[in-house]
């Protein structure tokens, strides 16, 4: 029986467009594996539609008109990444609905989309990161400049709002660009090291493992002019050693394991001269097929369309009992 399912794209928040991509892909992708696919769009203002068909003229109503769709399938996959669908709620409303769903249920998604948590989570399992301080956007104005630092949105996705500040002018120019995105900013000091992506996949039988871990290679910050303008470049498998590589991966599925991830999730490190140091964790990457996340599949022998479908196999209903933090 052929099985229907729910791809999700869009959102209220900067990374619409992105998510548009990676809904289209999966999409394709899924249909080009047999499945049955019903294309669900949140515009910016929080109104669904059903492929080109609004749900309705207010959120309230769209959004119970979408549940009626919803219903009608077997398995959602959430590809709305950032704020309002990658950090819980859509996890949340499949939770709710006794839904299937593709990724990580509310709590390590609304863990990992938290900066600040992902930290506070990281040291607990003893994972290093930047030293690195919150604040409120609305008091930036107080904040001196200490040292080299990347200032960033707590909570955002895409890089927006994340800038390098050498110097203070830089840093109060970036603590008005992050204001833009959220509340709360995260001041970390600049670390020195090779950025290298881990991405782990939980499969259907609960085995978990990371294929060859991606560098990224840039001449500055990896921002979101350089995620998307092509001048960032990518080798995978990175060029690392068995130690720096059997390091990046068990951090990897410590942090995995920490934030009760399910599905997949990119973590991002700096290797350093010490070992890894944790960036963030995506727990909604990208996922067209030249997104990082696929390529590092494709390069331990799965194919997009394959790793698309796993997801859907690995499916589960998010809640309490399989969404646990650990520590």
């Amino acid at each position: 029986m052929t099985r229907r399912i729910a791809v999700i794209g869009g959102g209220e928040n900067a990374e619409h467009d992105v998510s548009l991509a990676t809904a289209a892909a999966v999409a394709k992708a899924l249909r080009a594996s047999g499945f049955d696919v019903e294309e669900l769009t949140i515009d910016r203002d929080g109104t669904w539609r059903r492929g080109a068909d609004a749900l309705g003229s207010r959120a309230i109503g769209s959004v119970a008109a979408a549940l009626g769709v919803i219903e009608r399938t077997d398995v959602v996959f959430p590809a709305v990444h950032g704020p309002f669908g990658e950090d819980g709620t859509l996890a949340a409303l499949c939770a709710l609905t006794h839904t299937p769903m593709v990724g990580s249920g509310l709590r390590a998604g609304a863990l990992g989309m938290d900066k600040w948590a992902t930290k506070l989570v990281a040291e607990a399992v003893g994972i290093r990161t930047a030293p690195g301080r919150l604040v409120a956007a609305t008091e930036i104005t107080g904040v001196e400049f200490e040292t080299d630092a990347v200032v960033k949105p707590a909570s955002a996705g895409s890089s927006f709002g994340v800038a390098l500040a050498r110097d203070a002018s830089e840093l109060r120019d970036a603590l008005r660009s992050a204001a833009r995105f959220d509340d709360r900013i995260l001041i970390e000091d600049a670390v020195q090291g090779r950025e290298i992506d881990v991405a782990v996949l939980r499969e259907a039988d609960g085995r978990r493992w990371a294929p060859p871990p991606l560098e990224i290679h840039t001449t500055g910050p990896f921002d979101t002019q350089s995620k998307y303008d092509g001048s960032a470049r990518f080798s995978v498998p990175a060029d690392i050693g068995d130690r720096d590589r059997a390091a990046l991966t068990g951090a990897a599925l410590r942090m995995f394991d920490a934030l009760g991830c399910a599905g997949v999730a990119r973590i991002d490190f700096f290797l350093t001269d010490h070992g890894p140091v944790l960036n963030e964790v995506n727990t909604m990457p990208g996922m067209t097929a030249e997104s990082q996340v696929p390529r590092m599949f494709a390069a331990a022998g799965l194919p997009y369309e394959h790793l698309v479908a796993r997801l859907v196999d690995a499916a589960t209903v998010p809640g309490p009992t399989n969404q646990g933090l650990s520590v």
